[in-house]
């Protein structure tokens, strides 16, 4: 017979949230495995002693996980899955009928908490994840990855320097004791030819039709950068991009693997307008600590060629850790034509007329003189017979090189090795996958807050969502022992063995061969 179901409410339910939710539920698990008592101690000094009773710490990071766990940005959205959902009700300790904090509630906490919170929770996860014999901490693996900032390139504004500047040289020269009224009025005019000129320039552009944006009364281009504009809505954010991509406001998130099983042992954000050689130190050092916590100490370091720096080498050298990093394609490992002399410090043109190129000077690059400039003498180059291959049209021989060179041609040596090429193979296959799901699995493609502070967060959160899932999932793998079994196997290996030495010897040598249980005898 065909069975109908019909909704008929009750007036009055009997129910236990315990009850509804399986006893192999994945927040059970989490439930289980990690003790967030210690919160409340590292938490009490943000809080008074009056007033109202804020949202307890415990359930404001467990929200946030949940968010993690499942993708959501907005913490709107969190808190509306975490109030539909009967597993995150009991996971967070509200019952049915509970209403959940505020959305603004979790965002105002996440403000208040410093980042030593954050960090102290990927500790814990961490430490965790050692005693189950998921971290070896000899080898770490480096990459980044930008993050949107919570910021639109509609929003740049101009940075007023120039202006400050003017009005700072106006107000010095209006208390000289050398100003007249004549300086005053020849400033006067000058001011007003530079606005006419200024604002003709503009009515041109509008003319000309150029993308063009207007900004407190001043339009500018949309060609600007770092230096010149700046985003009010997020004073942290920088303009950055990726060949193929628009520019966009970003975040620079960084973090450190261990290549056992994968295991994030840093994690951290830092301005998108910096490069991979500038936020490794950091890094590094935030890794070393968590992993000197757990007894462990890092000897290996793998990254591609972005974190290859004369800094970052200099730094794992002092921290002895052995580096490898591919050169960046400037370098050059010898001068064809040309052999360097150490003792003089100068380069030998070895074809020829045999010219001498001693050192110079520096260059300056990145606000650092980081580059050695050698240089030949236009008589010696003059009446050379390879002068148009050489030097084109120049009058002399010019030779740049880094400072760090000794460093760099070490390392280039080391990365010729058959063991550095399976290093990178090992890099591209143990950091790009973590990365990959942190930003489409665990929520840190975007940071829906504002500061460089609330993006360091925002990493630490997505790093520990991850690692704790890793935890979870993890299981060793069981070792047979048996010893019927591996007997049969080397009594099986033993006669491989002897056949093989058969064969090898079945040509035109004589010999003897003496087979025991255990043991092969050549006479």
């Amino acid at each position: 017979m065909q069975g109908r179901k019909e909704y008929t409410p009750k007036m009055i339910y009997q129910l236990y949230l315990d009850d509804m939710v399986p006893k192999d539920n994945f927040y059970r698990m989490v439930d289980a495995a990690l003790d967030l008592s210690f919160l409340y101690q590292e938490t009490k000094k943000f809080y008074g002693t009056e007033g109202q009773e804020s949202i307890d710490p415990v359930v404001f990071f467990k929200i946030c996980l949940v968010g993690y766990f499942n993708n959501i940005n907005s913490d709107r959205k969190i808190v509306e899955y975490c109030s539909n959902c009967l597993d995150t009700r009991l996971f967070i300790r509200y019952d049915l009928d509970e209403v959940l904090p505020w959305h603004s509630t979790i965002s105002r906490t996440r403000q208040l908490f410093g980042e030593e919170v954050f960090q102290s929770l990927f500790k814990k996860v961490l430490s965790l994840c050692v005693q189950k014999g998921m971290v070896r901490g000899k080898r770490q693996v480096s990459d980044s990855v930008f993050i949107k900032a919570n910021a639109s390139m509609d929003s740049l504004m101009a940075k007023e320097i120039i202006e400050d500047a003017e009005a700072y040289c106006r107000e010095l020269k209006e208390g000289s004791e050398h100003n007249d009224d004549k300086s005053k009025d020849t400033e006067d005019k000058e001011q007003d030819n530079h606005q006419t000129k200024s604002s003709n320039t503009c009515l041109n552009l509008i003319q000309d039709g150029d993308n063009i944006t207007e900004d407190k009364g001043c339009i500018h281009t949309k060609k600007s950068s770092n230096a010149t504009h700046y985003s009010p809505a997020d004073k942290d954010a920088r303009m950055s991009f990726k060949p193929g991509k628009p520019t966009q406001l970003n975040y620079f998130g960084q973090i450190s693997v261990d290549d056992a099983h994968h295991v994030i042992t840093g994690a951290m954000a830092d301005f998108a307008d910096k490069r991979d050689n500038q936020c490794l130190p950091g890094l590094l050092t935030q890794t070393i600590e968590n992993l000197a916590e757990n007894d462990m100490s890092i000897e290996q370091v793998v990254a591609d060629t972005n974190y290859n720096s004369g800094e970052t080498l200099n730094f794992c050298k002092e921290k002895n850790i052995d580096a490898y990093f591919p050169n960046p394609s400037g370098y050059k490992s010898n001068r064809e034509g040309f052999e360097y002399d150490e003792a003089n410090d100068r380069f030998l043109c070895t074809r020829g007329n045999r010219a001498i190129l001693p050192f110079k000077g520096f260059k300056t690059k990145h606000k650092k003189d980081d580059t050695r400039i050698y240089l030949s003498r236009s008589k010696d180059c003059s009446n050379c017979a390879l002068r148009k291959k050489c030097i084109g049209n120049s009058n002399t021989k010019r030779i740049t090189c880094s400072i760090h060179k000794p460093l760099l041609d070490a390392m280039h040596e080391k990365m010729q090795t058959l063991y550095a090429k399976r290093l990178m193979k090992i890099r591209k296959g143990t950091v790009e996958p973590v990365l990959g799901t942190l930003v489409n699995f665990r929520g840190m493609k975007r940071v829906n807050a504002h500061g460089i502070e609330q993006a360091n967060k925002h990493v630490m959160m997505a790093a520990i969502a991850y690692n704790l899932m890793k935890y979870l999932k993890f299981t060793r793998k069981k070792i047979t022992t048996n010893v019927k079994v591996m007997e049969q196997q080397a009594e099986i290996n033993q006669k491989n063995i002897y056949s093989c030495v058969v064969r090898s010897f079945s040509g035109n040598l004589t010999c003897k061969i003496k087979f025991e249980s255990t043991k092969l005898h050549l006479l």
